[in-house]
């Protein structure tokens, strides 16, 4: 085997390893201690110098080849959630989202609930209507916040008997992953949303680590927290020009598929800049990156963030393309080696 062929398998390796460690911790915005040290510690381990802002997004510094500019990149750790809203007289607990998930898609789901004095239970997300040998509209009844509730796996017949458990308004609701690699490459998962793009930056790090390059300029790794709730990128560090790696929309009207990194044009804010679009495309087409343009009409990013709360920067997006984003996600492989390799290329490592 080739010393290339050798290092390719070692990146592919250390990506799906670590995607796994950050998909296996609950990180609904607002919940995201324990996968910002996870992230945290792999980047100490690889020697890059990292802080924590006030906000809670975690910023890892790597110096340049050369001085005179700042770049940054940024993902998002926190994922979508539920929140517990109220507490029915039977012990059910009535939830609000957090963020936007597909709330169809979660009745039958397992889920923890995270009481604020550190218990742990367990649950499921159902229908209001959960059988269809009782009730008439099981099939037909709308799954949204008045509709669903969580069935608590604990002997509860009442409210009193769940506000003794600990259990109360505001508590966080996380469901399963249920996160699957597949042999033929497929990675599929909840919240690959933008664990998968985290992923991918944190091996760009490894990366540097085994070859000892160093991107041309100072660029700052920033995991951003508040993302699926509009202003996680509110206080990224200034920089000259930001690329934002978050997933691409897989649909009708669009191009893009599993195996490719999209390059986002246009989404619901507006345009990105045009000519980080323009190098982008060309850096692929001539390094031979599979690739897709596309504008996602129902999306928003970091990068929205940051233009409203004031950075004076220029900023794209790309990341893999996901089918069925905010619900049952997939991915493949290809598509985050393929935005592995755009990154490293915008970049410029040597």
């Amino acid at each position: 085997m080739s010393e290339e062929k050798k290092q390719e398998q070692d990146r592919q390796a250390f990506l799906v390893d670590t995607l796994q460690k950050l998909l296996g911790q609950d990180s609904p915005t607002g919940f995201t201690e324990k996968v910002v040290t996870v992230v945290e510690g792999i980047a100490q381990d690889l020697g890059f110098a990292t802080r924590r802002t006030n906000k809670g997004n975690l910023v890892v510094t790597v110096p340049g080849r050369e001085n005179g500019r700042k770049v940054g990149l940024c993902a998002h750790v926190d994922t979508l959630g539920l929140m517990v809203r109220s507490i029915t007289a039977d012990g059910m607990l009535m939830v609000t989202k957090v963020g936007g998930p597909l709330l169809p898609t979660l009745d039958g789901e397992y889920c923890r609930i995270y009481t604020r004095e550190g218990t742990v239970y367990t649950g499921t997300v159902l229908s209001l209507s959960p059988s269809v040998h009782v009730q008439d509209d099981a099939a037909t009844r709308p799954r949204d916040e008045k509709n669903m509730a969580v069935r608590i796996d604990e002997k509860v017949q009442s409210k009193e008997d769940v506000l003794a458990l600990g259990i109360a308004p505001g508590d966080y609701i996380c469901y399963d992953p249920k996160t699957t690699v597949t042999d033929s490459g497929f990675v599929k998962s909840r919240f690959l949303d933008d664990k998968a793009s985290a992923a991918c930056l944190l091996t760009l790090l490894w990366q540097m680590h085994e070859t000892g390059t160093r991107p041309r300029y100072e660029t700052y790794f920033t995991f951003t927290v508040h993302e699926e709730v509009g202003h996680g990128g509110a206080t990224l560090p200034t920089v000259d020009e930001l690329l934002a790696v978050d997933m691409g929309c897989i649909g009708e009207d669009l191009s893009c598929t599993e195996y490719q990194v999209s390059i986002c044009a246009k989404d619901s804010g507006g345009p990105y800049d045009y000519s980080m679009v323009i190098r982008l495309i060309k850096l692929a087409k001539e390094q031979g990156v599979d690739y897709s343009v596309d504008i996602y009409p129902h999306y928003g990013s970091d990068v929205g963030a940051v233009w409203h709360a004031g950075m004076d920067c220029r900023a794209a997006l790309i990341g893999p393309g996901v089918h069925a984003s905010h619900g049952m996600e997939r991915t493949h492989l290809d598509g985050l080696q393929a935005t592995l390799n755009l990154a490293a290329l915008y970049l410029d490592l040597a």
